[in-house]
């Protein structure tokens, strides 16, 4: 009996391996986004099993992370099916090849006029919808890169371009494990954290299986950290202006740097590894400090640089007005699974009657730019724990400050949180499921309630974690 019993445990974790897989599969291959009880059972059955097999196989980490690639490879051949954004990306790439700069062009601008200036154009403008394709493209170069090498290698198969662009999101999960698990050590964090984010059926499903670029822009933010805390930080500003460059939300972290490069003990620690006869141990305090100041500037100089170079083969004048005027529609006229937003807008509808999105969404972001600036100047984020949890609560601030949270964008705070004690972004990665009720009735109208429980719960841990059990602060 008792080997019976110890037969049992040992092949639980397979069992959960073998559900999970079917799972995914299930998701991939016979899921279509308005099944919407399916999409949550599904998903709640995946994030049970997920935490199963944490509980108790922390030890094994080669074992989960070779079961994290292979749910991964389940999706190879899938078609997006919660997200169309994918359309747009195989239209960009294809238009680069097309010798067109995909920021001066809509793609409805040619499907219009009857023209068709790449292969399946009238299916990747179906396919994308008509929001999508009345607007200029939003990518950066880097994700314009990406896009493009699925066109070079699947030009005229839509499912062919999915599977490039999925390898090159997996190969990024790759380089975020490997420098990942070496930031840990460097942190003295237990190395299996990083299976919070590698083996997550958020991040599976919705950067993998809905091919979202996050995932790229997180490999070289993690890369980035990682060379910053082994005082690489040349080499650490041009990976963060990848990271710029593939996502645009690295942009407001750039303030938070001041207090690591401006603190002392990182330059006592950089002269600690040099000879004592060197110039650097010569240095008095006031030098040391003049030297934090001229190495932040110059981190800021080089990933500035870096980054224009980056932009610099799509620029025009028509590009910044098309890229500034695209941007600002996130926040003066789109809406979707806002928390605070939603209750300023009903203050707004009770006082003056109407949708003050174009003043609110103006000033919503104003406030975050104030909150990472006090954190910037008032908080001393002298080492990169402390740092990291700075980014964490300003990516946290913004979103509860957005008139739009897709659920992809908690990637970010869910990789963050790996470095740090917080667990609320990963209870929000499993909750932010639920945004997904707003396509269960054709007219994609969002449930209030719905949207209320999410946040209810989110709200509720990151409170109790930040302001009642103080397991760590920004202190």
């Amino acid at each position: 009996m008792f080997n019976s019993v110890l037969l049992k445990s040992k092949n639980r974790p397979l069992l959960l391996v073998i559900i999970s897989a079917i799972l995914y599969f299930g998701f991939a291959y016979s899921l279509e986004r308005t099944e919407y009880l399916k999409l949550v059972l599904i998903y709640t059955l995946l994030f049970i099993s997920f935490f199963l097999l944490l509980k108790n196989n922390t030890k094994n980490i080669k074992f989960l992370t070779a079961v994290a690639f292979l749910f991964r490879a389940i999706f190879i051949l899938a078609i997006p099916n919660l997200s169309q954004d994918f359309y747009r990306f195989i239209w960009d790439g294809r238009m680069i090849l097309e010798g067109f700069n995909p920021y001066l062009h809509t793609p409805e601008s040619f499907i219009t006029k009857a023209e068709f200036p790449v292969a399946q154009a009238q299916e990747l403008y179906v396919g994308m919808r008509e929001l999508n394709a009345s607007h200029f493209t939003n990518y950066p170069p880097v994700n314009q890169l990406c896009f493009a090498i699925a066109a070079l290698f699947a030009g005229k198969s839509i499912v062919g371009s999915a599977m490039v662009l999925r390898l090159l999101i997996i190969a990024a999960d790759f380089g975020t494990l490997y420098f990942g698990k070496k930031l840990l050590e460097k942190l003295k964090l237990p190395v299996h954290n990083i299976l919070w984010y590698i083996l997550n059926p958020f991040i599976i499903i919705e950067l993998t299986g809905n091919l979202h670029f996050e995932g790229v822009m997180i490999f070289f933010l993690v890369w980035s950290l990682y060379l910053l805390q082994s005082q690489k930080w040349k080499w650490a500003a041009v990976i963060y202006a990848l990271s710029i460059a593939t996502k645009l939300v690295p942009l407001m972290f750039l303030p938070l740097f001041f207090w690591w490069f401006y603190k002392q003990r990182n330059k006592i620690n950089e002269i600690t590894t040099f000879p004592l006869h060197s110039v650097l141990a010569q240095q008095t305090p006031r030098n040391v400090v003049w030297t934090g100041i001229m190495k932040l500037v110059a981190f800021y100089t080089i990933v500035i640089i870096t980054t224009l170079l980056l932009f610099a083969s799509f620029f025009s004048t028509q590009f910044i007005d098309n890229y500034a005027t695209t941007v600002g529609l996130w926040f003066g006229n789109f809406e979707f699974n806002a928390s605070i937003y939603y209750l300023v807008r009903e203050i707004g509808f009770l006082f003056r009657g109407w949708n003050e999105i174009a003043i609110i969404g103006k000033v919503l972001p104003v406030i975050t730019i104030l909150y990472i600036l006090f954190l910037s100047l008032y908080r001393k984020n002298t080492d990169l724990k402390k740092l990291i949890i700075v980014m964490l609560f300003s990516f946290t601030i913004y979103l509860f400050l957005s008139t739009t949270v897709h659920p992809w964008y908690i990637a970010t705070i869910l990789i963050l949180s790996v470095f740090t004690n917080y667990k609320f972004p990963l209870v929000w990665s499993f909750m932010i499921i639920f945004s997904y009720l707003a396509y269960a009735n054709s007219e994609n109208t969002e449930n209030l309630w719905i949207i209320g429980i999410e946040y209810l719960v989110v709200f509720s841990i990151f409170i109790w974690e930040v302001f009642i059990k103080k397991r760590q602060s920004l202190q």
